[in-house]
């Protein structure tokens, strides 16, 4: 019976010290489910930062449309200045020769020609005032596309930032070495600064 009860607490002794060292190897790999919830978390910014990316490539996208747009309308008034240019010469020219006796013409026949001088120089200020509001169109559509070329960029860079700091986050839960997460966490949080100055500085 002796024998019985020492190799009873002997049994007792050993499950006790398995469930200690299990404990034990418990504590020391708990840290691990933070770094998998950090990487989660990491993954959504991610996420988040792609998006916002792929949003300020379309924004550059439409205002540079916008600006050729505009680039087109102004040359096109500019066309049409000329135009008027070129036929409020024609009867400069013509007003001039009936003025200097070249041609015969009446008074009415030069004030006709007077008037369309006229109107042809009034209708080029308009057509200028036109031309001029396009292009002013224009430089914002390019300045708006600078800008949000430059935000997704920096988007692009955020992402890149987050996706090494989910890479390094996934090495660390295989080998098992906290430092990799704080390179994790480091890399993250200078993605977190990227992606927070692009989304205030709008």
């Amino acid at each position: 019976m002796s024998t019985d009860l020492t190799e009873l607490k002997d049994l007792v002794a050993i499950l006790k010290a398995d469930q200690l060292a299990q404990k034990e190897k418990e504590a020391k790999s708990a840290w691990t489910k933070y770094v998998a919830l950090s990487m989660i978390f990491l993954a959504v910014l991610a996420a988040t930062a792609t998006q916002r990316g792929a949003g300020y490539s379309s924004s550059t996208m439409k205002q540079l449309n916008e600006a050729t747009f505009n680039q087109a309308e102004a040359s096109d008034q500019w066309a049409y200045y000329q135009a008027k240019g070129i036929k409020q010469s024609i009867y400069e020219l013509e007003r001039e020769r009936a003025q200097n006796g070249a041609v015969a013409a009446e008074p009415k026949v030069v004030a006709g020609f007077t008037a369309r001088v006229d109107r042809y120089e009034s209708e080029k200020k308009d057509i200028t005032r036109e031309a001029k509001a396009l292009e002013a169109k224009r430089d914002t559509a390019r300045a708006l596309a600078t800008a949000y070329s430059e935000s997704g960029r920096e988007m692009g860079q955020a992402a890149m930032l987050f996706q090494i700091a989910i890479s390094l986050g996934g090495v660390c839960l295989i080998v098992r070495k906290r430092w990799l997460w704080y390179a994790s966490m480091g890399a993250g949080a200078l993605a977190c600064v990227l992606m927070l100055r692009v989304l205030l500085s709008k």
